[in-house]
């Protein structure tokens, strides 16, 4: 029994600086690289992917909408054919970026509001996944257990990667709770260490308003945007090797 733990990085912008991405990638197993459309920039991306190089990190190309103002957390109406084709120019961006930092693409993990709208919008799932099959199929996709982009990337003969969160809190049927509602956000290392352990042994987590749910997932998603993330993510990796819980990648 292991778990992957996967951190967004890369979303520095120019003299704006997000998270500690050097700490991060000394914690986790997978990193998911901004690809310049809700953050990062080509310097952040390949200071980034040389970081993962070094550190023996999976890189996966974290697609978003076409989002800088709003981070990527804003939906947008996007037609779907532009949204194949926006995907396909992140992940080919990003593939040119990991190639000069000494690395590859190996995953796909879409970002904020593209991610929560692809685990029930077909349309625009259909999109991401039409987008991933055309640049290389052997691409997995990291997502939601029981969400339409789940269904389809299975359907177009793509791995479906099931992912936990470590940070943020569940509603009872499996979503996570909107960042706009008060203790959406878990901050605490120490019940963060515990959560993702009982994901990791248990298969379970609980919701907001106290409820046991199913979690069966292969990755678990600890964000290297959050207040405290360097030290969430090593308690979650200290948690997780005590309770005997290898960190590996999902690859």
């Amino acid at each position: 029994m292991s778990i992957d733990l996967n951190s967004d990085v890369g979303e520095s912008f120019g003299q704006w600086t997000m998270g500690d991405d050097a700490s991060i990638m000394k914690v986790v197993s997978s990193a998911n690289v901004a690809c310049g459309f809700h953050a990062g920039d080509p310097i952040t991306a390949r200071r980034t992917c040389t970081a993962a190089a070094e550190s023996g990190v999976h890189v996966g190309a974290h697609v978003a909408y076409r989002d800088l103002a709003g981070f990527g957390r804003r939906f947008m109406d996007v037609d779907p054919v532009e949204l194949t084709n926006e995907v396909i120019y992140q992940i080919g961006a990003l593939q040119a970026i990991a190639a000069a930092a000494g690395t590859s693409v190996t995953y796909v993990k879409p970002h904020g509001a593209l991610y929560n709208t692809i685990a029930h919008h077909r349309e625009q799932a259909h999109a991401v996944v039409e987008a991933i099959r055309t640049v290389d199929d052997s691409l997995p996709i990291l997502c939601l257990p029981a969400s339409v982009i789940q269904a389809e990337a299975e359907k177009a003969g793509l791995r479906a990667v099931v992912e936990a969160f470590a940070d943020r809190a569940y509603n009872a049927d499996g979503t996570l709770v909107s960042r706009r509602l008060p203790g959406s956000v878990i901050h605490d290392p120490d019940v963060v260490a515990a959560r993702v352990v009982r994901m990791a042994t248990e298969r379970t987590v609980k919701t907001i308003d106290g409820q046991v749910i199913d979690v069966d997932a292969e990755s678990v998603c600890v964000h290297g945007d959050t207040a405290g993330a360097v030290a969430i993510a090593t308690a979650v990796r200290a948690g997780l090797e005590q309770a005997g819980v290898p960190v590996t990648s999902f690859l």
